[in-house]
């Protein structure tokens, strides 16, 4: 494994990076790898609810996708942070990488009973790494300014670490309830750079971008990471159905639609993700919006998972209305996001873009009378007319230069 012989690991020295390190390397893939473990165990656990006889169960299922997949992005994202400022190779840093992984391992594995009986096995790798990593970190910070924010960090995961435990102390609604706030907090605290009152921020932040192109590369690793876990997930259950017509048409569907989000992300903005980054005169800014458009997309890409597993199981059952919302508002909040990275990059407003997610809302009423199998071949019809109209745009024309607001 690259590095892994590299001696020594301490002092300032782990903020130093080279060249030859910039892009990720073996133990961040490895993180890669639970991370698809990790969602498609959302995903499972999501289309279970989603599934259920009772209503009220189907349309909890969507609170229990955003309090699920969230934390275990965002934990993804701060690993991603460190491996972005730290060198890699240093032993410190790499036994930080692997307790995140395993971490994230331990909170995947609790996820069929994160509501009833394993709250504590997802709730305690969560805070126990936000808390300790800061202040694993700290002594090699002295004179920088991630030092402060690390120990911002360290105090409002403390605080916020009240909700975590008391959501495993109860259970069902309550539980999720509680752990929807508390991970909203971690979220809008890291955005406002953990703010303590009648201090200045720090001037960089948990989302901030370094000088080199790795933070942003991550980012476009995370897309393919959920992207993986779709094929993952479809694959998984198609191979546990009858081989029927409507189970191949519903694979053939996923895996073109998988494919096209992956093409409607890279061009062009994710392409060229890096290159606007580091054109862009607020750096925080850039990076704050970047690592938002990313986990709205990934979010809508989980969505759209869970929207093809109902397919897989129900072809040509009457939908419920929370089917469509899974199956139309995937590829719909995947667009939204991928709407906020293009104003990142280009600074201008996708329209194309918002007139797919017009046909998708519209689509839902007249969809709510067929069969759900129809409604994943017309949202991926949708994200076909996306990307035909991108590569008309393209056509002929020399490739297009990120252009970032000044």
């Amino acid at each position: 494994m690259g590095g892994m012989g590299f001696p020594g690991g301490g002092g300032r020295d782990l903020l130093e990076r080279r060249e030859d390190v910039r892009q990720a390397n073996f133990l961040e893939l490895f993180v890669d790898l639970v991370l698809v473990f990790a969602l498609s165990g959302v995903v499972t656990r999501v289309a279970r609810d989603a599934t259920a006889v009772d209503r009220v169960v189907q349309w909890r299922s969507l609170a229990y996708l955003l309090v699920l997949a969230l934390p275990l992005i965002w934990l993804w994202i701060t690993t991603a942070h460190i491996t972005s400022w730290f060198d890699p190779r240093r032993r410190k840093i790499q036994w930080v990488v692997l307790a995140s992984a395993f971490g994230l391992l331990v909170m995947a594995s609790s996820l069929p009973y994160a509501f009833t009986g394993k709250g504590w096995s997802f709730v305690l790798p969560y805070v126990v790494l936000h808390c300790v990593r800061p202040l694993i970190l700290l002594p090699s910070l002295h004179g920088h300014a991630l030092r402060d924010l690390y120990a911002r960090s360290v105090a409002w995961c403390t605080a916020g670490a009240g909700i975590w435990v008391a959501g495993a102390l109860v259970s069902g609604n309550a539980r999720a309830a509680l752990w929807a706030i508390a991970v909203t907090v971690d979220i809008v605290a890291a955005q406002l750079r953990w703010p303590v009152y009648g201090r200045a921020r720090p001037p960089v932040s948990a989302w901030a971008m370094d000088s080199g192109h790795h933070l942003p590369e991550r980012y476009q690793q995370l897309l393919m990471i959920a992207l993986g876990e779709t094929v993952l997930a479809v694959g998984i259950t198609f191979t546990d159905l009858p081989a029927t017509t409507s189970t191949w048409a519903t694979l053939v569907v996923a895996y073109l639609s998988t494919v096209l989000l992956w093409r409607i992300y890279f061009y062009r903005s994710g392409q060229v993700l890096a290159e606007a980054v580091a054109a862009a005169r607020d750096r925080l800014a850039a990076g704050r919006a970047t690592g938002i458009a990313h986990v709205v997309m990934v979010v809508g890409i989980v969505t759209t998972a869970v929207g093809y597993e109902i397919v897989l199981e129900h072809p040509a059952d009457r939908p419920e209305p929370v089917w469509l919302a899974m199956i139309l508002g995937g590829p719909a909040l995947f667009l939204y996001g991928r709407i906020r990275l293009e104003r990142i990059v280009f600074n201008r407003l996708s329209i194309r873009r918002v007139v797919a997610i017009a046909a998708l809302a519209a689509a839902a009423v007249p969809l709510y009378h067929a069969p759900p199998l129809t409604a994943s071949v017309v949202a991926a019809f949708v994200l076909l007319g996306v990307a035909v109209a991108d590569a008309r745009r393209a056509a002929h024309q020399p490739p297009e230069k990120p252009s970032p607001a000044s």
